[in-house]
């Protein structure tokens, strides 16, 4: 999740956004996502919407994307500035929302709600680190780790000397690692050529 949006909402009859603190008995107590950081209790009457359950809708009846998702492609494609506010034109405006959003709903998308996209993506962005999403490229470091690991067993098969070695190394192991052991029992395979050869001795006598 590029931007955290879980405790931040926007409350009808309060302009700009809002942390939520914790819950008070006759409303919620928010902190103003501006410099001030001012705590206020916003009234039971007025409507809490999370920024983290807004979506914007497709002309797909069944799809939304999610606001944490809009921002998202608003910060690849323009970093952590929009290009409109809430003063810029309706062609500017469904322009920036066609950029980011190509098939959102025209019908019931308003411009208002354009404006708001717009007006809280420069609040978060001033108010909030983005947070790149890089956890994905540590499970398949993880995923490799089994399949070179895999040859292990076919070393222990060779002899019990070749057991005790790959043991040791097979937390640092790759396939190289613990071919290196797999060689080592062929060396000591010549001084069994030479048991045969002892029988043979044996026939011979």
């Amino acid at each position: 999740m590029p931007y955290e949006l879980q405790e931040l909402a926007a409350i009808s009859g309060m302009p700009g956004l809002y942390r939520l603190v914790r819950a008070a008995r006759h409303g919620v107590l928010v902190e103003s996502l501006d410099e001030k950081a001012t705590r206020t209790l916003a009234p039971a009457r007025n409507k809490v919407s999370l920024l983290s359950e807004i979506s914007i809708y497709t002309q797909d009846p069944e799809q939304t994307v999610p606001l944490t998702d809009i921002f998202e492609r608003i910060y690849q494609q323009h970093g952590t500035t929009a290009p409109v506010t809430a003063k810029s034109s309706e062609g500017e405006l469904t322009e920036f929302m066609a950029g980011i959003v190509p098939d959102y709903d025209r019908d019931r998308v308003y411009l208002s709600d354009i404006k708001k996209v717009a007006n809280w993506f420069g609040i978060v962005s001033k108010h909030r680190p983005y947070q790149e999403a890089a956890a994905p490229e540590a499970p398949a470091a993880d995923e490799t780790a089994p399949a070179e690991v895999a040859p292990a067993p076919k070393a222990k098969r060779k002899s019990a000397k070749a057991d005790a070695e790959p043991a040791a190394n097979e937390p640092l192991s790759t396939g190289g690692v613990i071919g290196a052991p797999d060689d080592a029992p062929e060396a000591p395979g010549n001084p069994e050529a030479t048991v045969p050869a002892k029988k043979s001795r044996k026939k011979a006598e």
